[in-house]
């Protein structure tokens, strides 16, 4: 039975290096990647799913929680048989990581946290993210995209960036996004799990990220008992698109790591 999700899978014949997993945020689209899926599918298997309701991926009304989303990704991920994996995920994706390490965590050989937070929604917070929900409904995602594209990137980012970042969001579903919104509304508190993964993490963020602000990186990074933590400057919630090369090399470093940690034992 084919997989749910609509995705990009590059270079699977690969076996010598750990593949990567790459999980988008809100209201994104595995587009996203992009420069990642260049700058690493040569050398490695790179996959990158549209997540349920957004890009080319069926919508689904009502209510999507994180838990749906990651059972997505297991379920692709055992349709392409992907046994082991370095998992990454920006802001709702890296939310989205952390209940996947939660589901199957064993098969994760490293864990990348960009931009994101692992604290439970607040009452003021599951309130705003309900109406954002209802307004994305009535209104469509223009003007949502207009009044946060330089909080989602900064305002001095390359035009190009600016540019994709807009069009993914007016291209999004309304209903996805909101479906995504109100599941995250609900999610749970991450914090205590980060405590409990003993494989590497990556903790990576925008310096003038005000969505994710540094401090947030911070605390996850004194929670993860093996992380490393890199403050892209002049970057704000998305450095992946932002400052593509620096993000690149961070993560190869990383990626380097897992693969020599991982390919002491036989391949999987």
């Amino acid at each position: 039975m084919p997989p749910f999700l609509s995705y990009e899978d590059k270079n699977p014949g690969v076996s010598s290096r750990v593949p990567l997993v790459l999980v988008h945020g809100h209201p994104f689209d595995r587009t996203m990647w992009a420069p990642q899926v260049t700058a690493f599918c040569a050398a490695r298997r790179v996959i990158a799913p549209d997540l349920r309701g957004y890009g080319a991926s069926p919508v689904t009304p009502g209510t999507v929680p994180p838990a749906r989303h990651a059972q997505d990704i297991e379920e692709l991920l055992d349709f392409l048989a992907v046994d082991s994996f370095v998992l990454a995920g920006l802001s709702m994706g890296g939310q989205i990581a952390m209940e996947c390490f939660d589901r199957f965590g064993d098969r994760v050989r490293g864990l990348v946290l960009a931009d994101t937070f692992p604290d439970p929604e607040t009452p003021e917070g599951r309130r705003g993210r309900r109406a954002m929900a209802d307004r994305l409904l009535a209104e469509g995602m223009r003007g949502y995209a207009d009044e946060v594209l330089e909080k989602m990137v900064a305002p001095y980012a390359a035009p190009e960036v600016k540019a994709h970042v807009h069009r993914m969001m007016t291209a999004t579903a309304p209903e996805g996004a909101a479906a995504s919104l109100r599941g995250r509304a609900e999610r749970p508190d991450y914090r205590g799990l980060l405590t409990t993964v003993t494989v590497p993490a990556l903790v990576v963020v925008g310096a003038d990220d005000t969505y994710t602000p540094v401090a947030d990186a911070e605390a996850m990074h004194a929670a993860l008992p093996d992380s490393v933590l890199h403050v892209v400057e002049g970057a704000a919630h998305m450095p992946n698109l932002e400052r593509a090369e620096e993000f690149n090399r961070v993560l190869e470093k990383f990626l380097t790591s897992v693969d020599d940690r991982s390919y002491a034992r036989p391949c999987d």
